[in-house]
């Protein structure tokens, strides 16, 4: 039989139904996290185990699971994850483990939560991560006190993007008789105290070597100009030989960059964020695992624990901070006994970083000359400046724009600081066909010519003529004439303090203001605040059809 085949699982203490199951997916023999798990939580102890992506930690604490928990209408499970793809992931796999013997319900965001709802009374295992499964524990609609087994995978990166508190919460709501299973990445100081509060003191400690193969992985970096990246990126995607490729980032907006013009390249690339819905990051894991796109670029938070079979390439176009990050990146490659290559591309801001990565014991990264690379000019749609005008720039580096000059700004104009706090010199300075003369001098715009432009009410200057086009302004304290209509001085007429005096505009007339003003058929007193009014009472004249345009010529005349 087959199973014979399967010694060393058999050692570990499955049954026979899992061991088929096993089987019957390809597996051979069980990896160094599985061989140390399985027996010992199949003795119900707890454990802490510091084991990586890719590890095969899954079946070490999903079989235990399968082999354990008899349904019986009640969550008996729950296994808390970082993201949703490894929620999604984790529960599928447990599910083909079970063979349909066990119910297993992924709960996370981004789906429709009343569809959870309705299944969460048939699950016997919740897959899910923290910030969902407190929405359910608010609204009530999960019970987790009959919880046997506790299972909190990628604990550090739950930490790292901040799910401390509600993890908390979470375990708070089961039983503290139960079984608890911690799988990290790294084991800092700072969880050693979680560890502590959520473990029995019996805890068995496990810990397994890097499960990355160095000798089937070869390790390169190119240094480069920053404004090169993009381009040598694209050289090197052309290149290479390559299966699938995963692509790394250190922010959104650089995954969004990255693959929006890979695209416009005709280069086929699929991104993959947490700022994604999570449908749409279904799809295109989907579409990435059926071969519709061999490219994958991705940020760290969406790429952990995603479990992506036969990528030939790993290539950081951002270097990475942590070198525990740097080993999950290029880890993603060379399994299964197959070769593989990871290619750093470094600039001036990525020294810092990578310098950390040079000094590990354990990675040997050699550096390759730059080769002749066609620079590759491409465009920032998304934003765009005040002008209207779009930015472009060449591969993450300097921004350059057509025939703009970012650089010396002495030219044809002044200096791009603010204007109210100009100190230079006054100078004529001219824009286009248009002259700006001393600011103590006159200035001309076009046809136009004017005084400075200093605010009219706090205008010192001595009182001059000044003209416009073809209207002329006389002085202050004289009449003043608009083209054929003239009018006394523009001073605010409710406190006017001059001498009443008869004002015409053009052709039409007004009398003293303390005479009395008549409206058509209407007799008004002054026109001031009827309410504030504290003029003495006066009288105009006019008929009624005329009465129209002073008042336009008043409001004008108000509003100069």
């Amino acid at each position: 039989m087959q199973i014979s085949k399967m010694e060393k699982f058999e050692k570990l203490g499955l049954g026979k139904g899992t061991l088929r199951v096993i089987s019957s997916l390809g597996f051979k023999e069980p990896s160094e996290i599985q061989a140390q798990t399985i027996p010992i939580v199949l003795e119900g102890k707890d454990i802490v185990a510091a084991s990586k992506t890719g590890s095969g930690k899954t079946l070490a604490f999903g079989s235990p699971i399968i082999e354990k928990i008899k349904p019986n209408g009640q969550i008996q499970a729950l296994i808390l994850t970082p993201t949703r793809e490894l929620a999604d992931q984790v529960g599928k796999a447990i599910s083909i483990f079970a063979e349909g013997r066990l119910n297993v319900l992924e709960i996370y965001g981004g789906v429709d939560i009343e569809r959870q709802i309705r299944k969460m009374s048939r699950a016997d295992v919740v897959v899910g991560t923290p910030g969902r499964i407190l929405d359910h524990l608010n609204r009530r609609t999960i019970n987790l006190s009959h919880v046997k087994i506790l299972v909190l995978d990628e604990f550090d990166r739950m930490l790292d993007m901040g799910f401390s508190k509600d993890v908390d919460l979470i375990i708070r709501e089961c039983p503290k008789e139960r079984q608890t299973m911690l799988f990290s990445a790294t084991m800092s100081s700072g969880i050693d105290h979680l560890i502590d509060k959520y473990t029995k003191k019996d805890a068995v400690e496990i810990s397994v070597e890097s499960f990355l193969d160095t000798s089937k992985l070869t390790q390169v970096f190119y240094d480069t100009p920053s404004n090169m990246k993009f381009s040598l990126l694209v050289h090197l995607l052309n290149k290479e030989n390559s299966g699938l490729v995963m692509v790394f980032c250190n922010t959104r907006r650089n995954t969004d960059f990255i693959t929006d013009n890979l695209n416009k390249l005709k280069i086929e690339a699929r991104a993959i964020h947490g700022g994604l819905e999570q449908k749409k990051r279904q799809r295109i894991l989907e579409e990435f695992h059926g071969k519709g796109a061999n490219i994958l670029v991705c940020t760290d938070v969406a790429a952990r624990g995603l479990d992506i079979k036969g990528v030939s390439h790993v290539y950081n176009y951002d270097i990475p901070k942590e070198v525990d990050d740097y080993i999950h990146r290029i880890g993603r490659t060379a399994r299964a006994g197959k070769m593989g290559k990871a290619i750093n591309i470094l600039s001036s801001r990525d020294y810092e970083s990578f310098s950390d990565i040079e000094r590990h014991e354990a990675l040997n990264v050699k550096k390759l000359e730059m080769p002749y690379v066609e620079r590759i000019m491409i465009r920032m749609d998304s934003k765009r400046d005040f002008n209207g005008r779009s930015n472009s720039r060449f591969g993450g580096g300097n921004k350059s724009g057509g025939s703009r000059n970012f650089g010396n700004t002495r030219g044809n104009s002044s200096s791009r600081g603010p204007r109210s706090n100009d100190s230079r010199p006054n100078s004529n300075r001219s824009f286009g066909n248009k002259s700006f003369g001393n600011r103590d001098s006159k200035k001309t715009f076009g046809d136009r010519s004017s005084s400075s432009r200093g605010p009219r009410s706090n205008d010192s200057r001595p009182n001059s003529n000044r003209s416009f086009g073809n209207k002329s302004f006389g002085n202050r304290d004289s009449k003043k004439t608009f083209g054929d209509r003239s009018s006394s001085s523009r001073g605010p007429r409710s406190n006017d303090s001059r001498p009443n005096s008869n004002r015409s505009f053009g052709n039409k007339s007004f009398g003293n203001r303390d005479s009395k003003k008549t409206f058509g058929d209407r007799s008004s007193s002054s026109r001031g605040p009827r309410s504030n009014d504290s003029r003495q009472g006066a009288s105009k004249s006019s008929s009624r059809d005329s009465s129209r345009g002073p008042k336009r010529s008043a409001r004008r005349n108000n509003r100069r």
